[in-house]
């Protein structure tokens, strides 16, 4: 994640996605986010004045805009864009991070819905809405390569899904092998999804008498 030149507010969202990322919520505080993001103290209050609970919702909102933002450029690396192209795209950004940087770091909404959701109602509504604004451009890409618009967004849930669970996987296992795997076994099913109509439901009626 590289950071433009920023103002402090948005250096300390920036520096409370970094944390988060990390440690989670609860261990993260108010001043080490000042501190991280070398913004004064006094700040902290002026940029946020509902406190924590502030930060951390608009932290999980840049989050889920940048997770969005990233598959139009996911999408311009691939010669001939693919479903499976796009979701290895999506997961190759984590593989390279823990090998060139080690297996500390996460998905800060995730991270957070498992700190604060069910406590926090904002937080909930915070991470949901993180989630829907990354799921939206993923299903879009898909409409656009061929997938059906019904399945289209389901799919870019499972994608989204089988991303963050190998996340957590390959940072207890200090390992890619999930991320490859789910790579490699999602990857066909996508691409089976381009071109096909919506499935309409068997007929069930009884046949007419004659």
């Amino acid at each position: 994640m590289a950071v433009p030149e920023r103002g402090p507010r948005e250096r300390m969202i920036y520096s409370a996605v970094q944390l988060i990322r990390r440690q989670g919520v609860t261990a993260t505080g108010m001043r080490e986010v000042a501190a991280h993001a070398e913004a004064p103290r006094g700040s902290l209050q002026h940029y946020f004045p509902r406190g924590k609970e502030q930060l951390v919702n608009e932290a999980l909102d840049w989050s889920g805009r940048f997770a969005a933002g990233r598959i139009a450029r996911f999408l311009a690396a691939l010669p001939e864009p693919t479903p499976s192209g796009l979701f290895a795209e999506m997961v190759r950004q984590w593989t390279d991070e823990y090998r060139e940087k080690g297996f500390a770091a996460g998905c800060p909404v995730a991270a957070a819905t498992v700190d604060c959701a069910e406590s926090v109602q904002s937080t909930q509504q915070a991470a949901s809405a993180a989630f829907a604004t990354w799921n939206g451009p993923v299903g879009q890409a898909l409409m656009d390569m061929g997938v059906a618009r019904e399945k289209s967004y389901a799919l870019a849930t499972v994608m989204i899904s089988a991303l963050e669970g190998a996340i957590l996987i390959a940072r207890a296992e200090q390992n890619v092998r999930a991320l490859t795997t789910v790579v490699q076994e999602l990857g066909p099913l996508l691409d089976a999804a381009v071109g096909q109509t919506a499935e309409t439901p068997p007929d069930t009626s009884l046949p007419a008498s004659s």
